[in-house]
């Protein structure tokens, strides 16, 4: 890089302001981060002065630059920017910073405030999404004859000491470097702290070479308040056409403030004193709360002007691009709306076996996802012939061939689904992703932002109980199902037989306003007589019963057909069992009361559930559970399954002897 200059005046005043800003929101709220983001405000200015394409008017523009704070509890920093720049974010947001119900959360959050493009989340899963939404940008881009016309952009993420120590940030880093996105620019602020102390008592690897390892192009920036430094490292990475690029800048945590330098800046307000201390610093004299006119007329001719001109010229490419390629253009519109233009799955032509693995019938289920919806994009994390999503004539995306919509994982789950985060957050693909269920522990952070962001991602997680037999307790999910339901805006679906697993996709493409979980067996199921795609919907319905019934077990997934054969040696001891099968417990609990009475006839003292897996979470809807509450074993299949229990013999003789206590 060239020498370094002092910074310009208007340069000065104008970092002064965001820097103040940052100051007055956290010491009203008395409460935030001021640390990181004091000592980057330089480095937004470059990137919102200079480069940021985007526009306020427009903040949902499809083609605008993208922007992650990673380190999202500098977001008193992304406020500040957000109000200088033009974006619905006023001074009396900013004066409500953390506080109950305003713009200005203490970590941002997609659809709280304008110009939020991802939550970033525990730190490193900003890393990820951003990771996702470069992979979706040249995904999309490559989707369409000529594709560059309506989806080409930036992605920047910016990122600390903190999101490099989280393992997250390595499983995106070496997955963004392989497939050479080079649209994908990181700032690193290298400010040589954390919370506890500096980074060297935890961190002394040379980032450097990490990256040059992983295949992404360094800039080292070495003084952090140079704007003018940091925006021609800004260009350069965005020359480059090969590799993502990290800018390494050289910082001071809490730049101004006393304590600049010290973890002490990291968490906690710098109060009126050290704050004026600091303003002294920047050499601004402003009041509280104050900006001079000059600040809001720096972004309004760089960035504003920017944004407005570079929509204006968007809006008539695509007009162009809706002229020369009609059908492509809808396909293109409808892939970023939340009703996926109302397209559905067509079923007809999927073949349902006797009998067969509901792993299987997801494997049949996505062909016909792919048919249905051509902006489908997923993949597995290294066991797509296991989880069957390897779909016959779906190529795989990389680098080489970026309009393929199988996406090659590697055996990186929590970067799965913290990249499909991105990419749903960027728009314009249809996201799932898979592994066996055990490694759902490993994806849980990043579905509770898929969550928290009202994602509609897709998991498909196969190898679901204690079938999976050999593999032994390790690979045996137990409490999974519970974790899953009780996390919020999730929604759990485990099906019976090919019938209910359509149903579950049917309904997870109509529910969209949070993430879908199919949960999927490895071992052959049969198909039921009076399974039903199209009751899925409701969560659950009557699959087996004659006359009145003295009991009713509710059964998921492949304990639907176990139940039938129990209640049927029940039968034979004049022990009449109505079976219901429920496919997803959240779908049913949001059904009106009405239906739930219809399904569920009988007091909950007459109910049993059946599942294997824990029984945390039935005791609201049954009186008697029939599930796993410890570890596993490791065996056979078949001589697993009998050593707990569940063979339609020894679940009879448990539901004989509880009804024998009524």
């Amino acid at each position: 890089m060239e020498s370094v200059k002092p910074m310009k005046a208007d340069e000065k005043l104008v970092v002064g302001a965001i820097r103040s800003l940052v100051i007055d929101q956290i010491n009203k709220a008395n409460s935030g981060h001021p640390g990181m983001a004091l000592d980057a405000a330089p480095a937004m200015l470059a990137l919102f002065r200079d480069h940021l394409v985007s526009d306020p008017e427009h903040p949902e523009w499809v083609s605008r630059d993208r922007i992650v704070f990673s380190s999202g509890h500098a977001s008193a920093l992304l406020y500040s920017m957000l109000h200088l720049a033009g974006y619905g974010v006023s001074m009396d947001d900013l004066k409500s910073f953390r506080q109950l119900h305003s713009k200005t959360p203490g970590h941002p959050e997609v659809g709280v405030t304008p110009g939020v493009d991802a939550g970033g989340g525990p730190l490193g899963q900003g890393i990820a999404q951003g990771v996702g939404m470069a992979i979706a940008e040249r995904a999309v881009a490559a989707s369409y004859p000529d594709g560059a016309e309506i989806m080409d952009h930036y992605t920047y993420v910016l990122c600390g000491d903190g999101c490099l120590e989280e393992g997250i940030s390595q499983e995106a880093i070496s997955l963004a470097g392989h497939l050479k996105l080079n649209k994908l620019i990181m700032f690193y602020d290298e400010n040589g702290s954390t919370l506890d102390g500096p980074t060297s008592d935890s961190l002394t690897e040379d980032a450097k070479t990490r990256f040059l390892a992983a295949e992404w192009e360094v800039i080292d920036v070495k003084d952090g308040n140079s704007v003018s430094a940091i925006s021609k490292a800004i260009a350069k990475a965005k020359q480059s056409t090969a590799f993502p690029t990290v800018i390494i800048i050289h910082t001071t945590i809490g730049y101004g403030s006393q304590n600049a330098g010290s973890c002490k800046t990291h968490g906690s307000p710098l109060g009126v004193e050290d704050g004026q201390y600091a303003k002294k610093q920047y050499g601004y004299e402003y009041p509280e709360f104050t900006v001079p006119q000059e600040v809001y007329d720096c972004f309004a001719e760089s960035f504003k002007a920017r944004g407005a001109k570079a929509y204006a010229a968007y809006m008539d490419r695509q007009a162009a691009y809706a002229k020369a390629h009609p059908e492509e253009f809808q396909l293109f519109l409808d892939s970023f709306k939340k009703d996926l233009g109302g397209r559905r799955i067509d079923w007809s032509g999927v073949e349902i076996k006797e009998k067969d693995a509901t792993r299987n019938s997801s494997g049949k289920c996505l062909a016909a996802l792919h048919a249905a919806f051509p902006f489908a994009f997923g993949g597995s994390a290294d066991v797509a012939g296991s989880t069957k999503t390897d779909v016959k004539g779906v190529t795989a995306f990389s680098r080489a061939n970026p309009s393929g919509k199988d996406v090659r994982w590697g055996i990186r789950e929590f970067g799965m689904a913290g990249a499909m985060n991105g990419i749903l957050l960027h728009g314009g693909l249809l996201a799932y992703g898979a592994c066996f269920f055990v490694f759902a522990d490993y994806c849980k952070p990043a579905i509770r932002m898929a969550a928290l962001q009202n994602l509609p991602a897709i998991y498909l997680f196969t190898h679901d109980s204690l079938a999976v037999g050999e593999d032994g307790p390790t690979h045996q999910p137990i409490e999974h199902l519970a974790m899953l339901r009780a996390m919020p805006n999730v929604t759990v679906y485990r099906p019976a037989d090919m019938k209910e697993t359509q149903g579950a996709y049917d309904a997870a493409l109509a529910h969209r306003n949070g993430p879908s979980a199919i949960i999927l067996s490895r071992q052959n199921l049969p198909t039921l007589e009076k399974s039903d795609r199209a009751l899925v919907e409701y969560g659950a319905y009557e699959v087996y019963g004659e006359g009145k019934a003295d009991l009713e077990i509710i059964a998921t997934g492949s304990e639907v057909g176990l139940a039938i054969d129990a209640a049927k040696l029940l039968k034979e001891k004049s022990i009449n069992v109505k079976v219901i099968s429920m496919p997803s417990m959240e779908r049913f609990l949001a059904q009106p009361a009405d239906y739930q009475k219809k399904v569920l006839s009988l007091p909950r003292e007459k109910r049993i559930s059946l599942e294997m897996g824990a029984t945390f979470g039935w005791g609201d809807l049954t009186a008697f559970h029939i599930g796993v509450d410890r570890f596993g074993e490791s065996g056979p299949c078949n001589a697993v399954l009998a050593e707990f229990g569940f063979t339609p013999e020894a679940v009879a003789e448990k539901v004989a002897n509880f009804y024998a206590q009524k």
